[in-house]
């Protein structure tokens, strides 16, 4: 699947995209801010440099920078369609003045450069037919999202739609292991079933279609809600509320999965994933994605998540294997969980330094988990003290925006 935020540091990694939604703060502090805005609110002056009138930074101007006719056409369209304002240039540094103070830059797949200390674009535009270059190229930028067009024209209308929209949404969180068998699921389970006993809008999302449904986990295959196939077809926008009154909860959260059945499940287009983690961000305070490991959901679903916490057993090889799946990550800021006994909570920081992450919590481990998970009987380990524990730090740090 194709898919899509703290200033990105040496070591924190960017976000990405594939079709999906925006960012702003909620109950949960956001793990990116975006760059600080000066200037008088009304009026124009000239730029001392170029000549040309100064935009105010909350004008709300969409810039588009490519040289690319046929980018520029599919985007103009879009535009046109929202009444967005729309700038655009034929490269960096024909950007370079108004860069800053757009409201979005949009920036074409020809151009492969930014300009210097700016921040990164908001989207990286393509076309179809580009293939894995065009993720390549847009985690090499730290784009926020990727949209290939014109496939992604729905999702881009709605997107830069929103963008006059002061309330962009809920954060997104990431879960995935470090190497197989590592605890991503778990830790995400018990992180959603923490999040909802303070009372935060809390959304658990299935995000490795191979998986075999994170609803066995919970026990709940047959509680009534929309499961991933259901949502096949979804396109345009998703009402917050027709969403939320459609999922299923367990633990007091909501969750969407895939079904846990030995019955092949349909394909979901990545229009439609962006289309339904959009209005998800839009309708919950924190979505956690457990975003699997395989090739389809890394290349998806990771890239809408504004953080990502990678979950490693505090063992050699699992450090190992976590360093290689940093590389196919998008660029999104990033921390380690390290899984294991009150002996790991001093391998933690080694292995943290050693993947170039900060530690952000020591999940415990604990005699039977394997077995509960079989027999969906996680949410009844999610009560203990020490998984409180661990679950209300990594909430904590994430409200404070650590990094």
């Amino acid at each position: 699947m194709s898919g899509q935020h703290l200033e990105r540091s040496h070591n924190s990694r960017g976000n990405g995209v594939g079709y999906h939604g925006v960012r702003g703060p909620t109950a949960l502090q956001r793990g990116r801010t975006r760059p600080g805005r000066s200037g008088p609110s009304s009026g124009a002056e000239p730029d001392p440099v170029s000549g040309e009138p100064w935009l105010p930074a909350n004008s709300g101007e969409v810039l588009l920078v490519t040289a690319d006719v046929r980018l520029r056409a599919e985007t103009e369209r879009i535009a046109a369609a929202v009444g967005v304002s729309l700038r655009t240039v034929v490269d960096s540094s024909a950007a370079l003045p108004r860069w800053d103070t757009a409201g979005i830059v949009l920036l074409g797949s020809d151009v492969r450069e930014l300009p210097p200390r700016r921040r990164a674009p908001s989207v990286l535009l393509g076309l179809n037919g580009e293939g894995d270059s065009l993720w390549q190229l847009g985690a090499a930028l730290g784009a926020e999202r990727v949209a290939v067009l014109p496939e992604a024209a729905a999702w881009l209308a709605e997107h830069l739609g929103r963008s006059r929209d002061p309330d962009p949404g809920g954060l997104v969180l990431g879960v995935t292991g470090g190497c197989g068998g590592a605890g991503a699921s778990t830790a995400a389970i018990w992180l959603a079933q923490e999040a909802a006993v303070h009372g935060v809008r809390t959304l658990l999302v299935d995000g490795d279609p191979r998986g075999g449904g994170l609803e066995l986990c919970l026990a709940a295959e047959d509680a009534p809600g929309l499961r991933w196939p259901d949502l096949a077809g979804a396109s345009g926008s998703i009402g917050t509320g027709q969403l939320s009154d459609s999922l299923p909860i367990a633990g007091g959260f909501s969750f969407l999965s895939w079904p846990g059945s030995r019955d092949r499940s349909p394909d979901v287009e990545p229009g439609a994933v962006a289309t339904v983690l959009d209005a998800a961000r839009r309708g919950f305070e924190l979505v956690i994605v457990d975003i699997g490991r395989g090739t389809e959901s890394l290349g998806g679903f990771a890239w809408d998540c504004d953080r990502i916490l990678l979950v490693a057993p505090a063992q050699l090889r699992a450090a190992v294997a976590a360093a290689r799946l940093l590389q196919e990550l998008p660029p999104v800021d990033t921390a380690l969980v390290v899984r294991g006994d009150a002996g790991s909570a001093l391998d933690g920081p080694l292995i943290a330094e050693s993947l170039g992450l900060p530690l952000h919590g020591v999940l415990p481990e604990l005699r039977g988990t394997a077995a509960a998970a079989e027999l969906g009987r996680l949410l009844e380990f999610g009560k203990r003290k020490s998984v409180r524990r661990f679950a209300e730090s990594v909430l904590q740090l994430l409200d404070d925006g650590a990094a």
